[in-house]
C-alpha cells in the first residue's frame, strides 16, 4: 500500500463529511496554489521508450489525465509534475453553467468506482480561453500536450448544438494541442443523440481545422451503432477516438445513484470497445475507463490504444499509479 493510500486518501475521503465533490474541490485548490512554483519544472516524466507521437502530437509518455478532473484548467502545472504525459481539461461549454444539483458525485469504495451526474459544471469557454492566454504569456505552454474537451451547453437547444460547439472551438483553438468532442456524457439531456450519424456529421464538419479533433464515445453503444459512428468519423476526418466515457449500466455494482459510472467495473467494457474501434477504424485511440492497476493500462495498449487516461483510478490510488502505468507502457506499442 502506498503512502497516498495509507495516509492521504483516508484524509481526503473524510473531507466535507465524506462529500466527494468537496474533497475534489479542496484538492484542486491546493494544487492551484502550487501552480506557479510547479510551472518552473519543465521536464516531464519520459523514461526511455515511453515517448510516442500520435495524430501528429508528441507525447513524452502515453498516460494522460482524463477530462473532468480539472475542468477549468486551474492546476495545469500540477499534472505533469505528478507524472502525466498529457492533460485534458474540460469538459467546457460555450456558456458557463453550474451543472446539476448537488450532491452529484458519489464514491463506491468497495468497487473502486464513482458515480457522477455533474452536468458539465464549468466557467465557460471564454473564461478558460482567458486563463490559458494569461498562462501562455506568463510561463509559456505546458511541457506536455494539452487536450480540451468540448461539450454542449445545457441551455442550448439540440438544433443549435453545432454553433455552440463551434464557438467554443473558435475561442479555444489557439491553446489546445488536440480537441475532444464530447457527445457521450449521460448527464446532459439529449447529448448522446449527437452520436447519431446525421448530427455527428454536421458537427464534425463545423469543427474541422488545423488541430486534431477526436470523438469521445459512450461504452453503451451496440456494435452496430459503434460501426456507424466510426464510418461518420472516418468520413469526417477525425484524428482519433476516445474510448470510453462513463456508463449508465451497473455491471456488478449495487447503487441507486443515477449518473455515469466510472472506475474498475467499467474496465471490461472499455477494453471491448477499444479493441473493436481500433480494429474497425484504424484510427488512433485513447483508452480510458476503469484503469485501477498498471496491468489495466497495459491491456488497453495491447488491445490497440495508442494512449491511455486516468481519472477514477487516480483518485483511489494516487500518483504512484501514474508512474506505474508509464513504466508498463514502455513495453507496449
Amino acid at each position: 500500500m502506498t503512502l497516498y493510500e495509507r495516509i492521504a486518501r483516508p484524509v481526503l475521503f473524510r473531507l466535507g463529511g465524506g462529500d466527494a465533490e468537496t474533497a475534489h474541490e479542496r484538492t484542486l485548490r491546493a494544487l492551484q496554489r502550487l501552480d506557479r512554483p510547479l510551472a518552473a519544472r519543465r521536464r516531464p516524466l519520459s523514461p526511455p521508450g515511453a515517448a510516442r507521437t500520435v495524430f501528429g502530437v508528441h507525447f513524452p509518455n502515453p498516460v494522460g489525465l482524463a477530462a473532468g478532473m480539472d475542468k477549468d484548467g486551474r492546476a495545469l502545472a500540477a499534472w505533469p509534475a505528478l507524472g502525466f504525459g498529457f492533460v485534458e481539461v474540460g469538459t467546457v461549454t460555450r456558456h458557463a453553467q453550474p451543472g446539476n444539483e448537488r450532491p452529484r458525485l458519489f464514491r463506491l469504495p468497495a468497487d473502486e468506482a464513482l458515480v457522477n451526474r455533474m452536468g458539465f459544471n464549468n466557467a465557460g469557454a471564454a473564461e478558460l480561453a482567458t486563463r490559458l492566454a494569461e498562462r501562455l504569456s506568463r510561463v509559456g505552454r505546458l511541457p506536455v500536450p494539452l487536450g480540451i474537451s468540448l461539450g454542449k451547453s445545457k441551455i442550448t437547444p439540440l438544433d443549435d448544438a453545432v454553433a455552440d460547439y463551434a464557438e467554443s472551438m473558435r475561442l479555444l483553438r489557439p491553446y489546445g494541442d488536440y480537441f475532444a468532442v464530447n457527445v457521450s456524457s449521460p448527464n446532459t439531456p439529449g447529448l448522446r443523440s449527437l452520436q447519431d450519424a446525421g448530427r455527428l456529421r454536421e458537427l464534425l464538419a463545423a469543427l474541422r481545422g488545423d488541430a486534431p479533433v477526436l470523438v469521445k464515445i459512450a461504452p453503451d453503444l451496440t456494435d452496430g451503432a459503434l460501426g456507424e459512428l466510426i464510418d461518420v468519423c472516418l468520413a469526417g476526418g477525425v484524428a482519433g477516438l476516445i474510448a470510453t466515457n462513463t456508463t449508465v449500466e451497473r455491471p456488478g455494482v449495487r447503487t441507486d445513484q443515477a449518473g455515469g459510472l466510472s472506475g474498475r467495473p467499467l474496465f471490461a467494457r472499455a477494453l471491448e470497445v477499444v479493441r473493436f474501434v481500433t480494429k474497425q477504424s484504424g484510427l488512433p485511440v485513447i483508452g480510458v475507463g476503469g484503469i485501477t492497476r498498471p496491468d489495466d493500462a497495459a491491456r488497453l495498449l495491447d488491445a490497440g490504444a495508442s494512449l491511455v487516461q486516468l481519472y477514477t483510478g487516480f483518485i483511489y490510488h494516487g500518483p504512484a499509479l501514474v508512474r506505474a502505468c508509464v513504466n508498463v507502457a514502455r513495453g507496449t506499442r
